[in-house]
């Protein structure tokens, strides 16, 4: 099992929903860098389940404690290690999920591999898991501090209720002012009516997480096998619920024409940019110093509090209703998730372009 992300700012990961804590360790990280111990905590309080009536009612203080690799305030260069402990996990919630396989869940594809499962919470295949993505995610945003390098995320849209496209019309300052992290005031309070209309019918809803990294510097990637958006694709496809992933004008572009789609080169002050950013601040696998910004897609939470027909682990059918504590909707905690994977993204690829001209 690959528990480790990254090529030189790396992420390893341990711990299940229902374990005695999840954490990982952080290897690769700049030394020097001042720790901003309620920066990372920050980071994590916006990922936490029971912040607001439209996520999970599960009560967690999700406290980090910070391990190995800082000493006096400052990053050593040595391996981070961190914990974050598991409190008040209901593992009876879960029992009558021992011997079936939910829809949509990871249940009998881990089983036919692994010939195992932990049933309570769904395991190490769990969202509780991005804890530690959180964390790492909190260590690569101090780091890129250094370099001006900023990551927003926002939530675009959920069921049917869309922003416009083009974020440059809103103020993404705003994003934190509401439950749904959502940068337009009007459409956030639609979207939690939504959200809310879903879980009194225990069902759930998906949407889109939109994400803007200003300030990388031209030539971050590779152009054959490690293209910058690929490795933004993959990190953002390998978070829980997530069923697709768009840079720039995306799937869109298929039905335009290269006399719309090309972004023609200008010089302004003395530096070449783009007049338009149609490629998403992308072009041949590297970055053109253009604003990066794509579009990631989340699925329904599977879990649904309605009865549901399957099968047992001898493949019989039987009808399952789930219990517990759920989010009707990933959007509003998925946020800092997706922040948390571009900034470790963007400053792996910065440290193998060695660039100590950015002060790393």
């Amino acid at each position: 099992m690959r528990n480790t992300f990254g090529n030189i700012f790396t992420l390893t990961t341990f711990g299940e929903s229902h374990g005695a804590a999840v954490g990982g360790v952080v290897d690769g990280m700049p030394p020097g860098i001042e720790v901003d111990l309620a920066f990372i905590q920050h980071e994590l309080d916006r990922r936490r389940p029971g912040q607001s009536d439209l996520t999970t009612s599960r009560k967690e203080a999700d406290k980090v404690e910070l391990l190995s690799g800082v000493f006096e305030g400052k990053t050593t260069g040595a391996p981070i290690g961190f914990i974050v402990r598991n409190t008040n996990h209901h593992s009876q919630d879960y029992e009558n999920l021992r011997c079936l396989f939910r829809p949509s869940h990871a249940d009998y594809t881990f089983h036919k591999k692994y010939g195992i499962r932990d049933h309570r919470g769904g395991g190490r295949t769990s969202a509780r898991t991005t804890i530690s993505r959180c964390v790492g995610g909190a260590f690569a945003k101090l780091a890129l501090r250094k370099c001006d390098v900023k990551v927003n995320a926002y939530t675009s849209q959920v069921g049917n209720i869309v922003l416009d496209a083009d974020y440059h019309r809103y103020n993404l300052d705003l994003t934190e002012s509401n439950d749904v992290r959502c940068p337009d005031p009007e459409a956030a309070e639609k979207m939690a009516c939504l959200i809310r209309e879903v879980k009194s019918q225990g069902d759930t809803i998906g949407g889109v997480v939109t994400c803007v990294v200003s300030g990388c510097p031209v030539g971050l990637g590779e152009p054959e096998f490690d293209k910058l958006h690929a490795a933004l694709g993959g990190a953002m496809l390998g978070i829980n619920a997530v069923k697709g992933f768009e840079i720039g004008e995306g799937f869109a572009s298929a039905t335009m024409r290269g006399s719309e789609l090309n972004d023609l080169f200008i010089c302004q002050d003395g530096e070449v940019g783009t007049a338009t950013n149609h490629s998403g601040g992308v072009q041949g696998g590297l970055s053109n110093g253009q604003d990066i910004f794509f579009r990631v897609a989340f699925k329904p939470v599977a879990t649904i509090l309605k009865e549901q027909p399957t099968v047992d682990l001898e493949g019989a059918p039987v009808t399952m209703k789930a219990r517990g504590r759920h989010d009707p909707c990933v959007l509003p905690r998925a946020v800092p998730i997706v922040e948390a994977m571009a900034a470790m993204v963007v400053l792996d690829h910065l440290l193998l372009q060695k660039t100590v001209a950015w002060g790393l």
